[in-house]
Protein backbone atom coordinates (compact mmCIF):
# COMPACT_ATOMS: atom_id res chain seq x y z
CA UNK A 1 0.00 0.00 0.00
CA UNK A 2 1.21 3.51 -0.78
CA UNK A 3 0.73 6.29 1.71
CA UNK A 4 1.10 10.05 1.27
CA UNK A 5 1.73 11.94 4.50
CA UNK A 6 0.98 15.63 5.14
CA UNK A 7 4.04 17.79 5.76
CA UNK A 8 4.72 21.48 6.20
CA UNK A 9 7.26 23.22 3.99
CA UNK A 10 9.96 24.75 6.19
CA UNK A 11 12.56 25.63 3.55
CA UNK A 12 12.60 26.21 -0.19
CA UNK A 13 15.96 25.61 -1.87
CA UNK A 14 17.23 26.39 -5.35
CA UNK A 15 15.60 24.47 -8.13
CA UNK A 16 12.60 22.42 -7.16
CA UNK A 17 13.88 21.06 -3.84
CA UNK A 18 13.08 21.96 -0.28
CA UNK A 19 12.66 20.70 3.24
CA UNK A 20 9.45 19.61 4.92
CA UNK A 21 8.63 18.64 8.49
CA UNK A 22 6.63 15.47 9.09
CA UNK A 23 5.75 14.60 12.69
CA UNK A 24 8.95 16.24 13.95
CA UNK A 25 11.20 14.72 11.28
CA UNK A 26 12.65 16.84 8.47
CA UNK A 27 13.10 15.51 4.97
CA UNK A 28 14.23 16.93 1.64
CA UNK A 29 11.59 16.57 -1.06
CA UNK A 30 11.07 17.57 -4.66
CA UNK A 31 8.45 20.14 -5.63
CA UNK A 32 8.53 19.22 -9.34
CA UNK A 33 4.85 18.22 -9.18
CA UNK A 34 3.80 21.26 -7.13
CA UNK A 35 5.89 24.17 -8.47
CA UNK A 36 3.56 26.84 -7.05
CA UNK A 37 4.20 25.97 -3.37
CA UNK A 38 5.20 28.58 -0.82
CA UNK A 39 7.01 28.48 2.50
CA UNK A 40 4.58 27.32 5.22
CA UNK A 41 2.27 25.45 2.83
CA UNK A 42 1.15 21.93 3.67
CA UNK A 43 1.69 19.25 1.04
CA UNK A 44 1.11 15.52 0.71
CA UNK A 45 4.47 13.76 0.40
CA UNK A 46 4.90 10.41 -1.31
CA UNK A 47 8.18 8.79 -2.38
CA UNK A 48 10.15 12.00 -1.93
CA UNK A 49 7.77 14.18 -3.95
CA UNK A 50 5.20 16.74 -2.83
CA UNK A 51 2.23 15.57 -4.87
CA UNK A 52 -0.51 17.98 -3.79
CA UNK A 53 -0.99 21.15 -1.75
CA UNK A 54 -3.55 20.67 1.05
CA UNK A 55 -5.13 22.92 3.64
CA UNK A 56 -3.67 23.19 7.12
CA UNK A 57 -6.96 21.84 8.50
CA UNK A 58 -6.79 18.72 6.33
CA UNK A 59 -3.12 18.19 7.22
CA UNK A 60 -3.77 18.52 10.97
CA UNK A 61 -6.81 16.21 10.88
CA UNK A 62 -4.81 13.58 9.02
CA UNK A 63 -1.80 13.89 11.35
CA UNK A 64 -4.13 13.61 14.35
CA UNK A 65 -5.45 10.32 12.94
CA UNK A 66 -1.91 9.05 12.34
CA UNK A 67 -0.96 9.93 15.93
CA UNK A 68 -3.71 7.60 17.14
CA UNK A 69 -1.66 4.68 15.83
CA UNK A 70 1.72 4.86 17.64
CA UNK A 71 3.10 1.74 15.96
CA UNK A 72 2.41 3.23 12.53
CA UNK A 73 4.20 6.45 13.50
CA UNK A 74 7.24 4.57 14.78
CA UNK A 75 7.51 2.61 11.52
CA UNK A 76 7.03 5.68 9.31
CA UNK A 77 9.45 7.88 11.25
CA UNK A 78 12.14 5.20 11.33
CA UNK A 79 11.70 4.80 7.59
CA UNK A 80 12.14 8.54 7.09
CA UNK A 81 15.26 8.60 9.27
CA UNK A 82 16.80 5.76 7.27
CA UNK A 83 16.53 7.85 4.09
CA UNK A 84 18.10 11.01 5.50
Amino acid sequence: MCLAIPAQIIELSEGSLGTVEILGVTREVSFDLTPHVQLGDYVLVHAGFAIEVVSEEFAQETLDLIRQFPDLIADDVSGLEDKE
